[in-house]
């Protein structure tokens, strides 16, 4: 199976921004495109961890199931400049009146008290975060907190290059950027607006700025990029890119069909007849992605496996919709309003007791994908992903 050339603009991106190889991840011996042990040793291995290391967590951040949740996911808003057809319906969706979304002082006072308990990580998303006003602001805050380590972005790229020297002089460490074709026409039909070579300047900056690896997120759908899993993949040859294959999944306005959905072993298979030697690369703890890696090659691929694998089991994540409710769960309706109880004058005792009852409530294990498909829940634009 042959890769398609890649666009002009892309062979510029190449051009202008190989460098030294990367060092990459140590990677266990074993049959090219194997993981190095099953499943269910890898999840035992990964829960003894989270045992050996659940007496210093806060208990509100801990579930009932023994889960620390380390991790907190911010919509800034939900508004965006594109319209995604697997993140909302064509026309849009109602949004909330601005009064009842989080004020900028309203998300660092809850940024504050989640990463005082434990929260060492946090990523803005949204809607688009980047075109909130104040967003270079919020991340300087953001960077100010003693305990926090990691602050990460996740973007459609639109306005990436403009905003990513102001950001990363603020304190942004990582970013995730939202890519789902390599071919302009259809960017334009998936995301019903203009702006793939705005995006691929965005990559470009990130890359010239030093970030590494520079994740680039692919949502697959059946019937409309699958087939360009192999040219995703070939630009991980020059750039510090992790291309992370996301299965396609159910929320409400994104008309999902099982049909559309490309699962991660069919992907892998498509991956591996063109590159045998593909390696599978160790798991960090509570990742939501499998990774890999092809030999020679300066950054990697990964596939989130939400769908067809799902990964409960050690999910360490909590989301603050823009309008402030918390979600345990990408995949539940289950909320709680942390805007209300702020703005009603609570106190941070009973804030922390709001959250350590929804977080103890979370299931398990989300539904099947069936059952999600079938469920009232608000469309990725208002969630935040």
């Amino acid at each position: 199976m042959a890769v398609r050339p890649v666009s002009r603009m892309l062979q510029r991106v190449l051009r202008s921004s190989v460098r030294s190889c990367s060092t990459g991840a140590p990677v266990t011996q074993h049959r090219p495109g194997e993981p190095s042990q099953t499943a269910a040793e890898e999840l035992s291995r990964r829960r003894q961890f989270l045992r050996e290391h659940a007496a210093p967590f806060s208990a509100f951040l801990t579930d009932s199931f023994g889960r620390q949740h380390s991790y907190l996911r911010i919509s800034l808003t939900e508004k965006c400049n594109l319209r995604c057809q697997y993140c909302m319906p064509e026309e849009g969706v109602p949004l909330t009146p601005k009064a009842n979304l989080l004020t900028t002082e309203e998300i660092l006072t809850l940024a504050r008290l989640f990463v005082k308990e434990g929260i060492d990580k946090i990523r803005l998303t949204g809607g688009e975060p980047l075109i909130r006003p104040d967003v270079v602001d919020i991340v300087a805050q953001l960077h100010q907190l003693e305990g926090l380590r990691t602050i990460g972005i996740t973007t459609n790229g639109i306005n990436l290059a403009r905003l990513l020297p102001q950001l990363q002089k603020a304190g942004l460490s990582a970013i995730n950027i939202s890519l789902d074709t390599l071919v302009p026409a259809k960017f334009e039909f998936i995301v019903r607006r203009k702006g793939f070579h705005k995006v691929m300047a965005g990559i470009h900056k990130a890359i010239e700025l030093g970030y590494s690896p520079v994740k680039v997120n692919c949502v697959v759908m059946r019937g409309l990029n699958e087939d360009e899993l192999l040219d995703f993949v070939a630009l991980t040859e020059g750039l510090p890119l992790d291309v992370r294959f996301i299965e396609y999944m159910p929320f409400d306005g994104n008309r999902w069909n099982f049909k559309k959905m490309v699962s991660y072993k069919e992907m892998l298979n498509t991956l591996q007849q063109q590159w045998p030697e593909l390696e599978k690369l160790p798991e960090e703890e509570s990742s939501t992605a499998k990774a890999f890696k092809i030999p020679g090659f300066r950054g990697q691929l990964s596939f989130i496996t939400s769908m067809s694998e799902h990964f409960c089991g050690t999910c360490n994540r909590l989301r603050i919709t823009a309008d402030g409710n918390l979600k345990v769960c990408l995949f539940g309706n289950s909320e709680v309003s942390l805007r209300d109880h702020l703005r009603a004058g609570a106190s941070e005792e009973e804030l922390l007791r709001i959250i350590g009852a929804a977080v103890g409530r979370k299931k398990r294990q989300h539904a099947g994908m069936f059952s999600i498909a079938q469920m009232k829940n608000r469309p990725m634009i208002l969630i935040g992903g």
